[in-house]
């Protein structure tokens, strides 16, 4: 199977050394850029995702194509408007996905991975998390509704690639009607904030349309401070990794109740049992 991210890896060398040269013969104001071991720890959380994706999207492939065998219909992908309606469903399961990755806390251990640097650039992208396996049933729906598995994942990829060019402040707010509608990186900087008003803010992958409809919209407007409310302090790939998995079973093994117990497993990041 064609494998667009793959493809795109030497684009992303590419322009991850384009905008590092940026900021050497035009250095930010505020001395914000890259830092070697900020990039490198995102690089090789990069690779490892790639890696460990090699066998688990075959596990994924075989879900999607369960779900596609069972669908009530088949979509013709030679028709344009099952392009389009791919389109809006795959950004729709992205921004609940993403939504709820942020917001219940045995799917942010997997996601924090990705908020763990207190840089914004387009190595920032690159971090991804090591354990993946979360995605499935949102976007196993997809197959239900009749979706081909290659479609889905070509889709995925294509969101993907998107969204690797707007982690960068080296491109201020675009035009209005295109910030209105579309993911741009202004909107995505809000998201990666760790300013008290941008928190769990800007989910959307391509659109920001599902923002602005379900109230978690948030424009730029003051400076953002990247990386996480209690920032890890390593640049250490296993640590960064794993580090919230460590943390919520410190929590679970403390845990004085059953419900003291769910809510460290489920209940946003940063939740505390009463007293």
């Amino acid at each position: 199977m064609f494998d667009l991210i793959a493809h795109a890896i030497p684009v992303f060398i590419l322009c991850l050394v384009l905008e590092a040269v940026s900021f050497a013969v035009l250095p930010d104001d505020e001395e914000r850029g890259y830092e070697l071991r900020d990039t490198r720890t995102s690089l090789t959380m990069g690779i490892g995702n790639v890696i460990i994706n090699i066998g688990w999207k075959l596990v994924v492939l075989a879900a999607y194509g369960v779900a596609y065998m069972l669908a009530p219909v088949h979509l013709p992908a030679s028709n344009p408007l099952t392009w389009i309606a791919l389109f809006v469903a795959d950004d729709f399961a992205y921004y609940w996905y993403h939504r709820t990755h942020h917001t219940i806390r045995v799917f942010w251990a997997s996601h924090v991975v990705h908020h763990s640097s207190q840089h914004y650039n387009l190595s920032t992208a690159l971090r991804q998390t090591w354990t993946p396996f979360t995605a499935v049933p949102f976007w196993i729906l997809l197959g239900f509704a009749g979706f081909a598995p290659w479609m889905i994942l070509l889709q995925q990829s294509i969101s993907l690639l998107y969204q690797f060019f707007i982690h960068t402040e080296r491109v201020g707010k675009l035009w209005r009607p295109i910030e209105f509608v579309f993911n741009t990186p202004s909107h995505h900087r809000v998201h990666h904030g760790s300013n008290p008003q941008y928190l769990d803010t800007n989910y959307g992958g391509i659109l920001i349309v599902w923002d602005r409809l379900f109230g978690t919209f948030e424009p730029e407007r003051e400076p953002v401070v990247y990386g996480l409310t209690k920032n890890i302090e390593t640049f250490n790939p296993v640590r960064v990794a794993t580090h919230e998995y460590v943390s919520i079973w410190r929590d679970v093994k403390g845990a004085r109740s059953r419900q003291a117990l769910w809510g460290h497993l489920f209940r946003g990041p940063g939740w505390e049992p009463a007293g």
